[in-house]
């Protein structure tokens, strides 16, 4: 693949065979978004190798890459993004979740956990969950290899200054995704995916159909169409855990993105003012409404 590839990623805290790391790579091209291929990574250590390589994409990544100033906060930690990211690689998953719960243990009923301003909006997870899903986790695995590698993560860090194109560019960016906001503009509330196969059900599988048939209609906000092959379409179908629709889900935000910057938005479709703390996930607007192309 040459010039700057699309990729989505539907990444695990705990990668192995069973449950990798997916990868799909994608090109945008007149309004479609073309899946060219899925790539699975079975440890963290092959996707810190993978991070390092002399590529040049846009990708979107299903984890979160802040955390909630009013926990930064009152636990005394750096403010600065970088700093603050430093010091909780730091830390073990044990200490993490010790620390998160007594937190939630001095908060009222209803108010536990902290959030990010981009999470009532999203419809997310707070970051520093570390159940049902382990994001806080996810966070912790996943956001020190990008600062190892010299990602670029628009409107929090500018990555390594000597990995540019001749444009000047970054070659390497990340962006925060989140799949489960663009599947419920289609399914709603209905479930399409469990890594419990007793909960691969056929209301699941019609779920993952209708979704997959949006998508290569261009039947969301985002104006994108699909592309897909009958096999691939099969595979997602297939998936019943999910991962690799998500991974899809993803590539197709990260094409959105692209293409926002392809207009002329330097911060690839982000608010201009988001908190250079928490994050902001990207196509999510303020007021709850996936932007328009």
């Amino acid at each position: 693949m040459t010039g700057t590839v699309l990729l989505g990623c539907d990444f695990s805290s705990r990668p192995s065979r069973k449950k990798p790391i997916i990868l799909a790579f994608g090109a945008l091209q007149s309004g479609r978004v073309q899946l060219l291929k899925l790539e699975r990574l079975e440890s963290l250590d092959a996707f810190a190798c993978w991070l390092q390589q002399p590529l040049s994409w846009v990708g979107a990544f299903d984890l979160p890459f802040g955390l909630p100033r009013e926990l930064v906060q009152t636990l005394a930690w750096p403010t600065q993004w970088e700093a603050c990211m430093r010091h909780y690689a730091t830390l073990s998953r044990g200490q993490i979740r010790d620390t998160f719960a007594a937190f939630c243990a001095a908060r009222p009923a209803g108010g536990k956990f902290a959030h990010r301003a981009t999470d009532l909006p999203a419809g997310s997870s707070p970051s520093m969950k570390w159940v049902n899903p382990p994001v806080a986790y996810m966070l912790h695995a996943g956001v020190p290899l990008f600062l190892a590698a010299g990602v670029q993560l628009p409107g929090l860090h500018a990555g390594d200054p000597n990995d540019v194109d001749a444009h000047g560019q970054a070659r390497r960016v990340a962006l925060e995704a989140y799949p489960g906001l663009l599947a419920r503009e289609v399914v709603g509330r209905r479930s399409y995916k469990s890594d419990d196969k007793a909960r691969q059900t056929p209301e699941r599988l019609i779920a993952r159909k209708d979704l997959i048939t949006a998508l290569e209609h261009g039947q969301t906000r985002l104006g994108l169409r699909l592309k897909l092959t009958h096999a691939q379409r099969d595979a997602l179908v297939d998936d019943a855990s999910g991962d690799t629709l998500d991974a899809v889900l993803c590539l197709t935000q990260a094409a959105w993105a692209q293409a926002r910057h392809a207009q002329g938005d330097a911060g690839y479709g982000l608010p201009a003012d988001l908190d250079p703390l928490e994050g902001w996930i990207v196509t999510v607007s303020r007021d709850g409404a996936m932007p328009a192309a």
